[in-house]
């Protein structure tokens, strides 16, 4: 009788570490499995998946479905995620299909937050009219300003008193799918205003400029006149010069940007005998605003004008976007006639070709 029940504890016994070793068999399957599921190569048809506020992991594995995704179980997913502790921890944003992502990439992706970034540049010399023009063009942004004037986006801004021209840093802004082009007018505008402030504060003491706003129209105007940055210095250095005896500026720049969309490329001599606002021939002193947007470069070169006693500078006309510096009229009428010859040249050249 005692025999037979030690047998029937050793039977159980037995039955026991059997079923014990089936679960455990089981469990490796299982964690074998996810482990080889964790490094499977993706194959998404799109580029990028969504996660919205609110959605859980079986609503984002359904848009990674959607998106052409069709690796895996849903069980290898949701067992992966507790492993990475991804369950209920996705972050709201758009993340990024690549190419042969693999799962255990995606998800921590999806945990950390690592959204997929979007770029848009303002260009410097860039006018306000081109700028707006690229931020319609820019996707996926926002678009809450299309129908707004200038004098409305400022004011959507914070800044009803200013003028837009010139008021945004140049530069490559970071964007996420949600952030509007307010959003990215807002950090361009608070850079140019940070930029502005530090360049001000580092000016040259007989800088000819009653305040910032005055070397940020003289910062657009040196943009617009040369491409060369070594240059930048040199050219704010005749403007300065000019205005601190009382010479007109003539630039070509501001007159043109005077004739706003009416400039067909050319300018004339009837444009530089027209008065407007922002004739530099036929009025004195600065613009009353900015006419470009100027970069870093010509903020500082605007701030620390180049010592010397050149007045006048013309192209040189060999296709190098250089200028020829001269002190007298003479000199410059000189530089000026063969800049024409050098011009007349490139002519015959090309009409040879």
């Amino acid at each position: 009788m005692g025999l037979g029940k030690r047998g029937c504890l050793l039977t159980v016994l037995l039955l026991l570490l059997t079923l014990a070793g089936i679960v455990v068999g089981i469990g490796g399957w299982f964690y074998y499995r996810q482990v080889q599921f964790a490094e499977v190569r993706l194959t998404p048809s799109q580029d990028s998946v969504v996660v919205a506020r609110g959605d859980g992991l079986n609503a984002v594995l359904g848009k990674l479905r959607q998106a052409g995704i069709g690796e895996g179980r849903d069980y290898q997913w949701q067992l992966l995620a507790r492993q990475l502790d991804a369950a209920g921890k996705l972050k709201v944003g758009e993340y990024a299909l690549d190419d042969a992502i693999t799962p255990r990439e995606l998800l921590l992706r999806m945990r950390q937050g690592k959204v997929l970034q979007h770029r848009v540049t303002i260009v410097e010399g860039w006018n306000i009219r081109q700028l707006r023009a690229a931020l319609r063009r820019a996707e996926p942004l926002l678009h809450e300003t299309d129908a707004l004037d200038d004098a409305e986006l400022m004011r959507r801004l914070g800044f009803p008193d200013q003028h837009p021209e010139g008021r945004f840093l140049p530069e490559t802004y970071v964007y996420q799918r949600g952030d509007s082009d307010l959003d990215v007018l807002g950090r361009a505008h608070a850079a140019m205003e940070k930029e502005l402030a530090a360049v001000w504060a580092a000016r040259s003491d007989d800088l000819p400029l009653a305040s910032p706003y005055e070397l940020l129209i003289l910062a657009s105007i040196v943009e617009k006149e040369t491409g060369l940055a070594a240059e930048r210095p040199q050219i704010a250095g005749v403007f300065a010069r000019r205005l601190k005896m009382g010479m007109r500026l003539q630039t070509d720049p501001t007159v043109i940007y005077g004739i706003g969309s009416a400039y067909d490329g050319n300018i004339r001599k009837v444009h530089l005998t027209t008065d407007t606002p922002y004739n530099t021939y036929t009025r004195a002193g600065l613009p009353p605003t900015p006419i470009a947007m100027p970069g870093k470069d010509a903020l500082a070169a605007a701030a620390r004008p180049a010592p010397g006693d050149a007045l006048y500078f013309v192209a040189v006309g060999d296709g190098s976007g250089a200028h020829v510096f001269s002190a007298t009229y003479a000199e410059h009428n000189a530089a000026v006639a063969r800049y024409l010859r050098q011009l007349r040249g490139n002519r015959a050249a090309e009409a040879q070709q």
